[in-house]
């Protein structure tokens, strides 16, 4: 395959493949997502979704090919220039949302307290629930402490926001609320990878949609072209099942 242009991407990922012991869960995946892009992956469960952004975020190693994030091996951007929201919130139970929103500014890039309160809760502001602030995450809805982690990601100032999945752990009245949010940041022209079969998220926000099955990208559209005429038979199945539910 040739070799990709990296200085030109905000990620790149190329031939790239991992084991879990003998289960091979990626292989060979070859992708890139330029700055200001919104990358929406999808897929049955198991096809190495989930995966791919963990690698990105640099809490898993892969065994061969090369990952970069603007133009840096994974692991060696600055702090924060990743941020990455999960399906569980994740959030200090015995901390205030202002708290659990200050904590990595403060730690991990000396910030001022003062700064990082004064960040914090305009992130607040940005995700809507500034009147959240000194609750605690046992306190709030799910959607609510889904938007605190957002809130918490961009405190670190990141360059590229990963989303793995994170409206499936919430009640369908509380979904409409997060992807809200998300919208907001895809507009403001956040670079954006996020796992989900929100098919409607996908179609309003997409630049691209990459189809993934069996550790592989099998197709990489325009939303256009993913939902009115998809090129492989397993992205239309996939398609057709989600969008009957």
């Amino acid at each position: 395959m040739a070799n990709i242009d990296q200085g030109t991407h905000a990620i790149t990922l190329q031939d790239v493949s991992k084991w879990y012991d003998d289960f091979q869960v990626l292989s060979d995946v070859t992708l890139t997502v330029d700055p200001g892009e919104k990358l929406v992956i999808c897929g049955p469960s198991g096809s190495g979704k989930s995966t791919v952004v963990r690698l990105l975020a640099g809490l898993e190693a892969h065994q061969s090919g090369t990952i970069r994030v603007y133009g840096r091996p994974v692991g060696a951007q600055g702090r924060g220039d990743v941020g990455m929201v999960f399906q569980q919130f994740n959030l200090f139970p015995h901390l205030t949302v202002l708290e659990n929103l200050m904590l990595g500014p403060v730690r991990a890039m000396g910030t001022s307290r003062r700064d990082a309160r004064d960040r914090a809760m305009a992130y607040l502001e940005r995700v809507r629930i500034p009147e959240q602030a000194n609750k605690r995450p046992g306190q709030l809805s799910g959607g609510q402490q889904q938007r605190v982690a957002i809130a918490r990601s961009l405190c670190m100032d990141p360059k590229l926001m990963l989303f793995d999945e994170p409206t499936s752990a919430l009640d369908p009245e509380m979904i409409a609320e997060v992807l809200e949010v998300m919208e907001d940041l895809a507009r403001d022209g956040m670079t954006m990878i996020c796992v989900t079969h929100e098919m409607g998220f996908a179609r309003r926000v997409a630049d691209r949609i990459a189809f993934m099955d069996g550790g592989q990208i099998v197709e990489v559209d325009t939303p256009e072209v993913a939902f009115s005429a998809p090129k492989s038979a397993r992205f239309a199945l996939f398609l057709d099942k989600i969008l009957k539910h």
